[in-house]
C-alpha cells in the first residue's frame, strides 16, 4: 500500500475530533471519504499532508511508502508536499493569488522546486492547463483567476496540485460550488488522472452521489469515528450502518436511482 493510517487520532485541548481512523491507499485507487460537515473528514485530510494548526495534537501513524509523517519535522514535510501529495481545496479562489497570471502561479512551483527555466515551466504550465482541460489554454495562460468562470479555475488548482508530479492527490470538497455539468468534468479530469499517472486519490465530499461516481472504496465518517467502510458499490446498495442510509435518504430520488438500485 502507498499510503497506510493507523490509529489516527486529532485533538484541539480536550476535544477529540479525528477517534482513531484507519485506512490504507494503493496507487491507482480512489478512497471516498464521505460525512457531514463536523465529520472530521477535511481535518484527517490536513492530518495528512500536515497543515494541522499548531493547536491541534495527533497521534498514531501515517506512513507514505513506508516514511512515518506524523514525526516528521517541519521542513522534511515540505519536501514531501507537492513532490509526494498534492492538494486540492475547496474554492480555488481562496488557495489562487488574485493578482497573479495563472499560469504564472503554475510555472512558479516548477522553477523553484523542479529547477525549470522560465521557457521550460511557461511550457509545461501549458501542457498542465491541456491536461486539465483549460479551453484555448494558450490564451488562457495569461488570465488572471478573476477572469475565469469557477470551473476553470478548479482546473487550474488541479493544475497547480499536479505540478511536482506528486503519487498522492488529496481532493477536499473540490466540486462543492460547481454546477452539476461543471462537476461531472472535474470528476472525469481526476478519473482519468488516476488511471493515467496511477496516482492514488481521496476524495472528501458530503454528497454520496459525487463519492458512487468516483470512489472504487468508501469510508463514512460521522464525529470522528469510522462508520463503515468498504467498496462503494457495497456500500450504496447495501449500507450496513443506520448513518449511511440516512446519508443516501437525503440524496435526490433520481440520484438514488441512478445507482441502479432503486429506494436504497
Amino acid at each position: 500500500m502507498m499510503l497506510e493510517i493507523r490509529d489516527l487520532r486529532v485533538s484541539f485541548g480536550q476535544r477529540e475530533v479525528v477517534k482513531g481512523i484507519d485506512l490504507d491507499l494503493a496507487r491507482g485507487e480512489t478512497l471516498g471519504i464521505v460525512g457531514e460537515s463536523g465529520s472530521g473528514k477535511s481535518v484527517l485530510s490536513l492530518a495528512t499532508i500536515g497543515l494541522l494548526p499548531r493547536s491541534a495534537r495527533a497521534t498514531g501513524s501515517i506512513r507514505l511508502d513506508g516514511e512515518e509523517l506524523l514525526t516528521m519535522r517541519e521542513g522534511e514535510l515540505d519536501r514531501i508536499r507537492g513532490r509526494k501529495i498534492g492538494m486540492i481545496f475547496q474554492e480555488p479562489m481562496s488557495a489562487l493569488n488574485p493578482a497573479m497570471r495563472v499560469g504564472a502561479q503554475i510555472a512558479e512551483g516548477l522553477r523553484l522546486r523542479r529547477g525549470l527555466s522560465s521557457r521550460e515551466a511557461r511550457a509545461e504550465a501549458l501542457r498542465l492547463l491541456d491536461r486539465v482541460k483549460i479551453p484555448d489554454a494558450r490564451a488562457r495562460i495569461d488570465s488572471f483567476p478573476h477572469e475565469m468562470s469557477g470551473g476553470q479555475r478548479q482546473r487550474v488548482g488541479i493544475a497547480i496540485a499536479l505540478a511536482l508530479e506528486p503519487e498522492l492527490l488529496i481532493a477536499d470538497e473540490p466540486t462543492t460550488a460547481l454546477d452539476v455539468t461543471v462537476q461531472a468534468d472535474i470528476l472525469d479530469i481526476l478519473d482519468d488522472l488516476v488511471s493515467d499517472l496511477n496516482l492514488g486519490l481521496i476524495f472528501i465530499s458530503h454528497d454520496l452521489g459525487v463519492i458512487a461516481r468516483i470512489a472504487d472504496r468508501t469510508l463514512v465518517m460521522y464525529r470522528g469515528e469510522e462508520m463503515e467502510r468498504g467498496e462503494t458499490e457495497t456500500i450504496l446498495r447495501r449500507p450496513g450502518h443506520p448513518y449511511t442510509r440516512k446519508l443516501l435518504d437525503a440524496m435526490p430520488r433520481r440520484s438514488r436511482l441512478s445507482l441502479g438500485g432503486g429506494d436504497v
